[in-house]
């Protein structure tokens, strides 16, 4: 018996379809995912809070609302590859897993990214890879992407992402010009020239550090 399965059925009545989150392959992936390994062992009593909670490193495990939404946003397909930035604790990916064939993740701080390999195994997500790296680079290697996940807030959207997606693929990010308060975007390739995006609204993310994002901390 999961101890957290009524934590977690909570979570999901009260704080995603409350708010309108219908799609039950995200529904059904949140439910899934233990939250409670991927944050610290003493915080574990507020692992199902509506809330982010430190990780350590000045990072945070983003509100569960704001995983749901993002990932509902990606608009996924079982057979998808799928490029994260900033795995921070690895929540996000292991929600991505439960819904696309594929998901490469990177983090640029050591220690994080190695804390999150052993996070991901342990809650079975084998089809999920780690990369310590620069983000804002994305991951040239896998590419082309189905679709992207930034976890990280960047001054604008980085061109590495534009070229790493395929035609059809699209983009959600926190992005604008104030390190404290950002727009969620999502961004869709029409075409190797042609992209729409939409501004859905604001919120505030840890900043994307990188080549391509912002150059310090």
């Amino acid at each position: 018996m999961d101890p957290y399965e009524t934590e977690r059925d909570t979570m999901i009545r009260d704080q995603l379809e409350r708010r309108g989150l219908e799609n039950p392959r995200v529904l059904a992936a949140m439910r899934a995912v233990p939250r409670h390994l991927f944050v610290k062992s003493n915080l574990r009593e507020h692992a199902y809070a509506d809330r982010p909670l430190t990780i350590g490193f000045f990072q945070t495990i983003s509100q569960p609302y704001v995983v749901a939404l993002m990932c509902d946003l990606l608009e996924l397909k079982e057979t998808d590859n799928v490029l994260e930035i900033g795995t921070g604790s690895g929540y996000a990916a292991a929600v991505l897993s439960q819904l696309c064939e594929r998901v490469t993740t990177v983090e640029r701080i050591p220690e994080l990214a190695e804390k999150a390999r052993e996070t991901l195994t342990q809650a079975d997500c084998p089809n999920v890879t780690v990369h310590c790296g620069d983000g804002s680079l994305g991951f040239p290697q896998e590419a082309p992407f189905d679709a992207i996940l930034v976890s990280a807030a960047a001054p604008s959207v980085p061109e590495s992402y534009r070229q790493q997606l395929g035609i059809g693929g699209r983009i959600v990010i926190p992005a604008g010009q104030s390190r404290s308060a950002q727009s969620l975007y999502r961004v869709r390739k029409k075409s190797d020239t042609e992209f729409s995006t939409e501004d859905l609204g604001g919120v505030a993310f840890v900043p994307l550090i990188g080549e391509e994002g912002w150059r310090d901390v």
